[in-house]
């Protein structure tokens, strides 16, 4: 089985500030997480001036302040991104970020990003899946509010563009802060991927990592999951994170049931072969038997352990005759 590639989601958690950016680095990769991921983005170019904040936002930030205002403050320049990009490769993760428009798209293509994650507020975005398509990269498109249509769209839009069908995977998603589990909906990740043949996913929103598991069960190749480092702290997005050692807890149990899925062969495995002769029951006597004697079902019974005649053959063995002398509880 390959293995379930990690996106630690740091998003905006840095609150604007490097050093905090650093140490949420610092906490994926620890974690044993495979990417961390950030957010790019011109503020002029994502939001108007006059745009009001989503619900989920307007309860974990100031309410003085515009949606422009608040994410401002959470934009990372040029340097700032090189210097993280250099922070990630010493810290062995890869180093991933969204890019909510055009003009972030060239800056995360010019510094050599290999994977490009396209949001779910994006999937309606033509001129931008356009870009992205044109660009050939391996691409993550997260699918929240949307239905199967749009994803077809988006698809072919990226694909016309001249992305390769197998260089995407499309992760289920659910565009709410903190996501209820009612609306959680994981079985249509296997809708998507039996529709379009193709790799797929999970981004989390969720509480907790129990919903992380359960997709990695029901095949996602793709985990992305927010964190921070205090769930207290101030920011948009902070509440509906994962603590440092919650995502540690994550990575460890997606691990876990990679290992545990297993090949998929029906066969006994290398622990429990072991067990067979002790688990097991033979065909033995159930009482004195002579030589000579018939066997029969009252003669004859089935214990343990299981290093004699198996108990499928019991009605070659019923009606034969004794060749030897058996004590009760004797294997024959």
């Amino acid at each position: 089985m390959n293995k379930v590639f990690i996106i630690a989601e740091a998003g905006v958690n840095h609150n604007g500030s490097v050093d905090l950016a650093k140490k949420l680095i610092d906490v994926a990769s620890e974690a044993g997480a495979d990417a961390v991921k950030f957010q790019t983005f011109k503020t002029e170019n994502l939001v108007s001036i006059n745009a009001q904040k989503a619900e989920y936002q307007k309860k974990t930030t100031s309410t003085e302040e515009n949606q422009f205002e608040m994410i401002k403050k959470l934009e990372l320049d040029v340097d700032t991104h090189k210097i993280l990009l250099e922070y990630c490769n010493f810290k062995n993760i890869m180093f991933l970020s969204t890019p909510f428009d055009n003009d972030s798209v060239n800056l995360l293509d010019d510094l050599g990003l290999k994977i490009f994650k396209i949001p779910s507020g994006e999937i309606t975005n033509l001129p931008y899946l356009e870009q992205i398509g044109k660009l050939n990269k391996q691409i993550i498109l997260s699918t929240g509010m949307a239905d199967i249509g749009e994803i077809e769209d988006a698809l072919d839009i990226l694909i016309n563009s001249g992305t390769k069908k197998e260089n995407i995977t499309i992760l289920h998603t659910n565009t709410e802060y903190p996501t209820p589990m009612e609306d959680v909906n994981l079985k249509a990740m296997n809708t998507i991927g039996y529709t379009f043949n193709c790799n797929y996913g999970y981004s989390d929103h969720t509480l907790g990592i129990e919903v992380d598991i359960a997709a990695v069960a029901m095949g996602a190749t793709v985990i992305e999951k927010h964190f921070t480092l205090d769930k207290n702290m101030k920011g948009p997005d902070h509440q509906a994170s994962l603590e440092p050692s919650e995502l540690k807890a994550m990575v460890k149990a997606i691990r876990n049931i990679e290992l545990a899925l297993g090949n998929g062969i029906k066969k006994p495995s290398k622990s429990e072969s072991k067990n067979i002769i002790t688990a097991r029951k033979s065909i033995v006597a159930n009482s004195e038997i002579r030589k000579g004697d018939l066997l029969t079902k009252e003669n004859l019974g089935v214990k343990r352990p299981s290093n004699g005649i198996s108990p499928m053959n019991w009605y070659d063995i019923i009606g034969t005759i004794a060749k030897k002398d058996y004590k009760k509880d004797e294997i024959i």
